[in-house]
């Protein structure tokens, strides 16, 4: 968050697992670890490792960052370059929440200490998530009632893996809370456990109740299957920067002007980008549990093949586990579960969704995605009481539930990957026509090239109109951005394409290629699924598995995109 009229410097760019540069970092941190004797100078090792790691999200070139913060040059300072003191304030506050939890001797005393976690932790998340969100929405309804808002919005961005490392260590306070985990005494392994650079910023959300107790023992090098870490790394890899990446061109260019597509290309589109989120985060899930396996750590499992389930409650076993169960066990439950009536158990489904929804984004868009799984999962039971009755009808059924289920996900990401889509007269192509651009936390961004064209330090807001303003600079007069599509506008002819098969537009969407790579990537899933190809690299001798190694990372390289793109989920 910035209180400043103007930012000077944008934020600065994360650290990729799939850049050269981080197989130079993670090389340093990996032989150092192992070259420690001790248990606790690998800790402390690691521990500062993860910070410097998390550091760098938002300081850049520590080169540049450290002379122009000692010179006070803040207007050179990135923006968000003090958020990483904010992982360094939850474990400090979780730290001696859980000791007060162990030591306080009344249940009410207890029940304070872990609200006071509940409160700061989700203050803080709420704060830098959601401010922008709610200040629009008040703005909305002063303007519906003829009011005019005059004050002056603040720029608040958000920190880099807030949402993954708040719920971490939230999980921590809570189960001290419920004594399913004892305080833990030493601040060393509790900062380590939250701060744990593979998973700090988009996941897996780690237990401490699995995690802390790897803690305690000294790790063995001669333990870690380095062979089955190097493949599921490359798995993750290629995931990402091969699929992942080469899908969300296709997928981006239809979001990018949805109503200029035919039927076929909306559902190219949308099936890119079901393909695209999963690689891209199943690829990032698989990357940070082998990073951490190869140092002796075992993160959760994240991915379970989800577009193979036979209906919603399946879906959201497989996919993102280690959130789906944190709302199941925290969420649901608290809320009193299935404990109660069925519109009760009904609310508490309902209401776990929307908030899952809403802890992905800011947005009504993520609300909207959130109601449609929850809507799913209420018809799902309603459906299992059904087929209680008729049985015949249910196994005619279980025939087509998973592309029925897959189906209904697919129609639920629209909403989830819909954004407003804004124009600038002053930006065109060579045809004098707008070029489509998207609104992130650094600014706008061309929705082709995926390049800041009006960085957050230009940007300014109307109060009256609300529209996004680009100050005057370098010569060129102040000009405006206007929304051409909302996010609801996205949502409803992607589905009104997709429901009911009406043309949006006459354009193809790379035609028959998208249709047999998704075939291809789907057959190949579906082999993964039946685990054919899991176990013969583990029979053959060290110096072939070199020589396929080796040639497989470089087929990865030759089709990996020359650009580098960001992690998915980094912006929750």
């Amino acid at each position: 968050m910035l209180l400043a009229a103007d930012i000077a410097i944008p934020s600065a760019q994360p650290i990729l697992f799939v850049e050269f540069r981080f197989l130079w970092i993670f090389a340093i941190i990996f032989l150092v670890h192992w070259a420690l004797r001790s248990n606790t100078s690998r800790k402390v090792w690691l521990l500062t490792a993860s910070h410097v790691f998390y550091t760098c999200f938002f300081i850049g070139n520590p080169l540049e960052f450290f002379p122009n913060l000692f010179a006070g040059a803040w207007d050179r300072l990135p923006v968000g370059w003090w958020f990483p003191a904010l992982l360094w304030g939850s474990t400090i506050m979780d730290y001696y929440v859980g000791i007060g939890i162990e030591e306080a001797k009344t249940d009410r005393r207890k029940k304070t200490w872990v609200v006071m976690s509940l409160l700061i932790n989700l203050g803080v998340l709420c704060f830098f998530k959601y401010y922008g969100f709610f200040e629009e929405n008040v703005r909305m309804v002063f303007r519906y009632l003829n009011l005019e808002p005059t004050w002056e919005p603040l720029k608040v961005f958000l920190p880099y893996g807030i949402s993954f490392y708040t719920f971490q260590s939230l999980s921590y306070s809570i189960e001290v809370y419920r004594k399913h985990l004892p305080a833990e005494r030493s601040f060393l392994n509790l900062a380590f456990f939250i701060a744990f650079f593979p998973q700090v910023v988009a996941g897996p959300i780690v237990r401490a109740m699995t995690f802390l107790p790897q803690t305690l023992t000294r790790k063995k090098l001669a333990d870690v299957d380095v062979r089955a870490c190097l493949v599921m790394f490359l798995m993750g890899f290629i995931k990402k920067s091969c699929i992942g990446d080469t899908l969300a061109q296709v997928s981006d260019a239809y979001f990018a002007d949805p109503d200029r597509y035919d039927v076929f290309g909306t559902w190219m589109g949308v099936l890119c980008y079901a393909g695209q989120i999963y690689c891209d985060f199943s690829g990032y899930s698989d990357m940070a549990i082998s990073v951490s396996r190869l140092l002796g750590y075992e993160l959760c499992q994240n991915f379970n093949f989800p577009y193979f389930s036979r209906n919603i409650a399946d879906f959201w076993r497989r996919w993102h586990m280690s959130l789906s169960s944190w709302l199941r066990d925290y969420l649901y439950i608290s809320l009193g579960g299935n404990r109660g009536s069925k519109i009760f158990t009904y609310r508490n489904l309902m209401l776990t969704m929307l908030l899952g929804g809403l802890w992905h984004g800011a947005s009504w868009n993520f609300a909207f995605w959130g109601a449609l799984h929850g809507f799913a999962l209420i018809a799902q039971r309603e459906w299992q009481r059904i087929a209680e009755i008729l049985p015949k009808v249910e196994r005619v059924v279980g025939y087509i539930a998973v592309p029925l289920t897959f189906y209904w996900v697919c129609l639920a990401w629209v909403p989830f990957r819909a954004t407003p889509i804004y124009q600038n007269a002053a930006y065109a192509d060579n045809e004098g026509q707008p070029i489509p651009l998207f609104y992130t936390a650094g600014g706008f961004q061309d929705a082709r090239e995926h390049e800041m064209v009006f960085p957050a330090a230009s940007l300014g807001r109307d109060n009256k109109t609300g529209n996004w303003v680009v100050k005057a600079q370098d010569g060129k007069p102040e000009s405006v951005i206007e929304m051409r599509l909302s996010g609801f506008d996205v949502t409803k002819t992607t589905l009104r394409s997709m429901v009911f098969f009406q043309e949006n537009g006459r354009k193809d969407l790379g035609g028959n290629f998208c249709l047999v790579l998704l075939a291809i990537l789907a057959l190949v899933h579906w082999i993964n699924s039946r685990n054919l190809l899991s176990t013969w690299w583990r029979k053959i001798p060290d110096w072939l598995f070199s020589a396929i190694l080796g040639s497989a990372v470089s087929l990865a390289l030759y089709f990996k995109l020359v650009v580098y793109k960001q992690f998915i989920y980094f912006q929750f």
